[in-house]
């Protein structure tokens, strides 16, 4: 049966007027569509909506719409005059360098076409493709340079934003190409790219965009790889390989020849995933022979090759299509801040890092409750634990949040007690970077960044409708109520776009299952009387539990004061960082080394310390290490007080002493 479409299939517009202290709302109806939208939220105001509707009898989109508004969606224009009435549009692109650009392909079953507009999406010119594309990837630096993945595994590239297409290589992994990494690759139109062979091998290549004849491909790996393994990420390229029924792993660094990854000799890996390359360093999740729901994170030296122990038992769980989900959570705004899940005898936990894993401690739970009344919660006892899951779809929060933009502050679901557990759940705020943690809400809720933080937006995150929204302006402290609708609305998604430092927002669903869309466009400027002054800001200092040297340097953000009820605009937290004298707290240990009870770092019962250089010869000397290895410096000047350490910028000087070599 199709989808019904009721009312007008032309837009009405229904505005609503409020008091000066309350947001100023706008509501539009649209046509009712049952596949999910795509929204795009470009600069100058312009807000793009694709919507398609699905004939169940036939398997497959029978019609499109395509919708622009130049005035944050308080009003929209049908665009489907422009890009053909006939034409069936499938996916929309925006080029993410340059927002004017738009791409939109049109459905493969029908035609193989795209349109490209530079104007904002306000024109179109349409152009035939001899392929069907499947995906895109465009150059993080070049606007017009973009990949395009084919429904038969080809891969071409265009110089012209898909005006022209040149085949690259055929038989290629899905998504395993990439664009080439700046200061890393010389030439920035080299592609990386996993290929299958005749034969049904794969194997690593690379090649320049325009000129990827059989004669110009470079093979940087010698020989085949495991299927679906390349990765290319920053300073790193990664590839594995399966010998003897095991996985091995090689790891290349800044380009150079591939070196064997090395983790303790007790550990035997069957999956990898990398979790972060930042800072010179690689952050790994290892799943070991003996592990089946958990997974144990490493991390590496400079060059990625010498790996030591982070946090064992790692909760992990597999996503709605298959996929290995590791509960480990990447705070944004704070290098070296992860949250993880810790599987402890049929537990799990939540525990907290600053160091990217040197020190791990439980998240000490809030010392009232939403009413007021005293927690009694006893480390190591009673914690509160988190969920650490994040919305795979862009126009839902997750159950965590934070953002680059309000580094302080994170939002997310959990529970206080001696586990995490899926009921009795509540929301939970931290305003200083999970020092401290308050209650905000007894129930679930969906949250918004607006106006670089200084505007949290909360939504009952519920399967029923609603109609009041709730908003606080002092970093989660307190909370107000709006209604944002006055009709309850079944809320499917919500647009906070464009730019975290707006203050528009527009909400998107539908009255009743059989009804059409329906926007609510929610503008918080009416709250606001005047701009931040720099006399509203004041600094804040990042610290753990009151230590305010973390990796090296203290780190001193700009925070809007929390009883300044002014607007942002653009970011005003900018950082400042300042060496400080390196403490042993400011030392891992280092690989073939493990940390005892009294805090000293020495050498794991499989590895020989001792054990000389193949070069050293009687009369010579060699550097032997100590067992403690530097922790990634964040400061970006030189740190006078790492006297021992041969370099400072970057992860991985080994603390070594010099030794005289003895007779072979």
């Amino acid at each position: 049966m199709v989808t019904d479409r009721v009312g007008n299939p032309e837009p009405c517009r229904c505005a609503k007027t409020h008091s000066k202290s309350s947001p100023v709302l706008a509501e539009w109806n649209l046509e009712r569509f049952s596949t999910p939208w795509q929204l795009a939220a470009l600069e100058f105001k312009v807000i793009l909506i694709l919507t398609k509707l699905y004939d169940y009898n036939l398997g497959s989109i029978t019609e499109s719409s395509l919708w622009r508004s130049t005035d944050y969606g308080t009003t929209y224009e049908k665009l489907n005059d422009k890009v053909g009435l006939k034409t069936i549009l499938s996916y929309l692109y925006v080029c993410p360098t340059n927002k004017r650009k738009i791409m939109l392909l049109t459905d493969p079953e029908i035609e193989s076409s795209l349109l490209i507009s530079s104007d904002e999406g306000a024109t179109y010119q349409k152009y035939r493709l001899n392929f069907y594309i499947q995906s895109l990837l465009f150059h993080p630096k070049q606007e017009d340079w973009i990949l395009a993945y084919s429904q038969d595994q080809k891969l071409y590239s265009s110089a012209e934003f898909g005006r022209r297409w040149q085949l690259i290589q055929e038989g290629v992994i899905p998504n395993r190409f990439y664009w080439s990494v700046m200061g890393s690759n010389k030439e920035p139109d080299l592609v990386h790219l996993e290929a299958r062979t005749v034969d049904g091998h794969s194997q690593y290549l690379t090649c320049r965009m325009q000129n990827c004849t059989e004669a110009n491909r470079n093979k940087p790996f010698p020989g085949y790889i495991d299927p679906d393994s390349l990765i290319v990420q920053d300073d790193y390229v990664f590839v594995q390989l399966t010998s003897g029924g095991r996985p091995h792993y090689y790891v290349s660094y800044r380009r150079n020849a591939f070196a064997q990854m090395k983790l303790p000799k007790y550990a035997l890996p069957k999956d990898m995933h990398v979790i972060s390359t930042d800072e010179n360093q690689v952050f790994a999740a290892v799943q070991e022979w003996n592990q089946n729901d958990t997974y144990n994170l490493y991390i590496s030296d400079t060059r990625g090759v010498y790996f030591t122990l982070a946090l064992e038992n790692v909760q992990s769980n597999r996503g709605p299509e298959g996929n290995i989900m590791i509960d480990l959570y990447e705070v944004a705004g704070i290098k070296g801040m992860f949250l993880a899940n810790k599987k402890i005898d049929n537990q799990v936990k939540t525990f907290i890092t600053y160091n990217k894993g040197r020190d791990w401690r439980l998240l000490q739970a809030p010392d009232t409750d939403l009413r007021g009344d005293p927690v009694h919660c006893l480390l190591p006892y009673c914690s509160l634990h988190l969920h650490l899951k994040v919305s795979e779809n862009p126009y839902t929060s997750g159950i965590i949040a934070s953002r680059d933009t309000a580094p302080s502050i994170i939002v997310a679901s959990g529970n206080i007690g001696s586990e995490l557990s899926d009921s009795d759940i509540s929301m939970f705020v931290s305003s200083d970077a999970g020092n401290t943690w308050r209650q905000i809400f007894e129930e679930e809720h969906s949250i918004l960044y607006l106006d670089q933080g200084g505007v949290l937006v909360a939504m009952k995150h519920t399967s029923l409708p609603i109609r009041h929204l709730w908003l606080s302006f002092d970093e989660g402290r307190s909370w107000s109520k709006y209604s944002f609708t006055s009709i309850p609305l079944f809320v499917d998604g919500v647009l906070g776009e464009p730019g975290e430092e707006t203050l528009i927002m527009t909400v998107f669903g539908h009255f009743s299952h059989r009804s059409e869309w329906q926007l609510v466009k929610v503008d918080y400027k009416s709250v606001f009387d005047r701009r931040c002054a720099e006399e509203d800001y004041r600094p804040w200092q990042l610290h753990s539990q009151g230590e305010a040297c973390i990796m090296g340097a203290k780190r001193i953000y700009k925070k809007r004061k929390s009883e300044r009820k002014c607007m942002q605009g653009k970011y005003a937290g900018a950082m400042e960082s300042e060496p400080c004298v390196c403490t042993e707290a400011d030392f891992d240990c280092d690989y073939g080394y493990e940390r005892h009870s009294n805090g000293q770092c020495l050498p794991a019962f499989w590895f020989n310390p001792s054990s000389l250089s193949k070069d050293c010869r009687l009369g010579q000397s060699y550097l032997n290490s100590t067992g403690r290895l530097a922790l990634p410096v964040l400061s970006p000047r030189p740190l006078v007080q790492w006297r021992l350490i041969s370099r400072v910028h970057t992860m991985g000087p080994h603390v070594s002493e010099v030794l005289p070599c003895s007779p072979v």
